[in-house]
């Protein structure tokens, strides 16, 4: 890559967003970040606190929706890196509007800014949730051309948003790459999604809940890894193509995860609550991540409990910057766990 670039980061101060600007920055000195974040319930600038001391991060509250404010920033910028969006599937369930707002008319804003100043890249962040779910117990994964197949108001919208962006590159020649991850967990994650919120109700001597059997099974990967993949892909990723992100070589379910965090924690399985299971849950994803590996050299760092090592020692050592976000929260976990069991 050429030396001093300035790239619009969307979504920045959230979890997947902020580990992306750290890593950049940290890679990239000679390079600018322009950080757009509205700063919702996810968004937090006690995060970007690190960020201080470098003179090229430039923070701009904002919304992605807002184009007078989109095309302002874009005209500054080479590249956009598009975080942004509502992501957490069970608020979807509760208020599916605001992630049709958020992430197909957002994107769409940010699409039409990009062709408008011929940015040179448009990288679209999504989600191994727009494929659907695989069975149980079989050796199925998915690839770069599973067909989609969204299950909940998050995932269709995020299926919608992947296909507007391949749309810009097909009927406008925008420049753009795509890049389908499986769940990220480390540093920063807001405590209401499952690893976090284990974590961090075990560092308080309460139960962990668990949805129903609990035998879902996620592919997780470490959010430092994909923040890796993201700059090969900006280095190195071919224009009109679609990358896939995961992190593990077999299947773990949720029942196990917990396990393994109960037993870093030297907590016994009595902390396990199973409660009423969320509506179309999705049973498995598994991401085949092997094209990725082969035409960017990219895989996994860390395995699995070597990253819930790493991501419980964070949590045990910045409680300052996670006990605030689940008081002002408390309405939601009890919504949602305690009227569950």
């Amino acid at each position: 890559m050429q030396n001093k670039k300035t790239i619009l980061v969307t979504g920045g101060a959230g979890f997947i967003g902020s580990n992306f600007v750290y890593h950049y920055l940290t890679n990239h000195p000679n390079d600018k970040i322009i950080n757009l974040d509205l700063l919702t319930y996810a968004g937090n600038l006690s995060t970007l606190e690190g960020l201080e001391g470098y003179g090229n991060h430039k923070f701009v509250h904002g919304d992605i929706r807002d184009a007078k404010l989109v095309d302002q920033i874009v005209a500054e910028v080479d590249m956009v890196v598009h975080f942004a969006a509502e992501t957490h599937v069970d608020r979807s369930i509760m208020e599916p509007a605001i992630f049709l707002e958020t992430n197909i008319i957002g994107t769409q804003v940010l699409l039409d800014a990009a062709l408008r100043h011929k940015i040179k890249r448009f990288h679209h962040i999504s989600t191994d949730e727009v494929f659907g779910a695989l069975p149980l117990n079989s050796t199925e994964k998915f690839n770069e051309n599973t067909p989609y197949d969204p299950h909940s108001p998050y995932s269709a919208s995020k299926a919608a948003s992947d296909h507007l962006v391949r749309a810009y590159g097909d009927t406008y020649g925008l420049p753009y790459t795509l890049s389908n991850c499986s769940n990220n967990y480390g540093e920063f994650h807001f405590p209401e999604k499952m690893i976090p919120l284990a974590i961090t109700n075990l560092i308080d001597d309460q139960k962990v809940p668990v949805y129903g059997d609990g035998l879902y099974v996620r592919d997780w990967l470490y959010v430092q890894d994909h923040a890796k993949g993201i700059e090969l892909i900006l280095e190195n990723g071919e224009v009109g193509q679609t990358y896939l992100f995961g992190g593990l070589y077999k299947d773990v379910n949720n029942l196990e995860l917990v396990k393994m965090i109960l037993k870093i924690m030297d907590k016994d399985e009595s902390y396990i609550e199973h409660v009423t299971d969320r509506p179309g849950h999705d049973r498995r994803y598994s991401v085949d991540f092997s094209q990725t590996s082969m035409k960017l050299g990219w895989q996994p760092s860390v395995s699995l409990e070597e990253g819930l090592h790493k991501t419980i020692t964070w949590y045990q050592e910045n409680q300052a910057w996670w006990r605030p976000l689940k008081e002002k929260n408390q309405a939601y976990f009890k919504k949602q766990y305690q009227e569950r069991k």
